[in-house]
């Protein structure tokens, strides 16, 4: 694992041309993001921010997964899970309200972050950064309302296919034999997604494995062989 010592300016520079915040950033304000944000690397299982702390800093996830959840009736309700390049945070700093939930990492992370300062400086003086937040946030809406159809309408199996399609279709990675899901998902976690429970999302993916639909790899992260096989599940 990196050392923060090691963490260059030139390196953060380049790694904030891949975020979709920063699109249209020229050379020279992406310098001034690098040399104002901060990168901090979250250990698997650590609390980014709780549901407590007051709204002071926005994340960004540069490599890693992390888990947006609260606490309801007595269990962990699961409200996303984000992987590179999403946000967090950035509700509370837009309309000065406490966190509305608590981020905890899945795995090995490493995130960017910003104060208030700086964040609200960006939104005022770099235009690019206001429009893209507002794209990111309209796909935000328009996922959750995807989510809602799904729950309404699809059973169990489409409802899991509808999940890893969508994010695959956020984090996917083309590989030799399938789409790789790029973050950190148990059938537990995607149980609490779908409001299934986790032995019926376990059926439904050892039917999809049994179909040659996805598979598993070596750090348990999804691969999908065959995208319209899996998408007919959701119609």
């Amino acid at each position: 694992m990196l050392r923060m010592t090691e963490l260059k300016i030139d390196d953060t520079r380049n790694i904030l041309s891949d975020i979709k915040l920063f699109e249209g950033l020229t050379r020279t304000q992406l310098d001034w993001v690098a040399k104002h944000a901060h990168r901090r690397i979250f250990t698997a299982g650590m609390n980014v921010m709780t549901i407590e702390q007051p709204g002071e800093a926005v994340y960004i996830i540069l490599h890693g997964t992390v888990k947006i959840h609260i606490e309801q009736g007595g269990r962990d309700v699961i409200l996303s899970v984000l992987g590179s390049g999403d946000l967090l945070g950035e509700m509370s700093l837009i309309d000065s309200v406490g966190r509305s939930a608590s981020a905890i990492t899945l795995e090995n992370s490493l995130l960017l972050w910003m104060d208030k300062t700086t964040f609200n400086y960006l939104m005022d003086n770099f235009p690019p950064v206001a429009r893209n937040l507002v794209k990111i946030l309209s796909a935000r809406v328009r996922l959750s309302d995807q989510v809602i159809q799904s729950l309404a309408t699809l059973d169990v199996n489409g409802r899991v296919a509808r999940q890893i399609l969508a994010f695959a279709e956020r984090y996917g990675r083309e590989m030799a034999d399938g789409v790789q899901v790029r973050i950190v998902l148990t059938q537990s976690d995607l149980a609490d997604l779908v409001g299934a429970s986790r032995k019926r999302v376990n059926q439904a993916m050892v039917f999809f494995k049994e179909q040659g639909l996805l598979s598993t790899d070596a750090d348990g992260r999804f691969v999908i062989h065959d995208k319209v096989g899996l998408a007919r599940f959701c119609d």
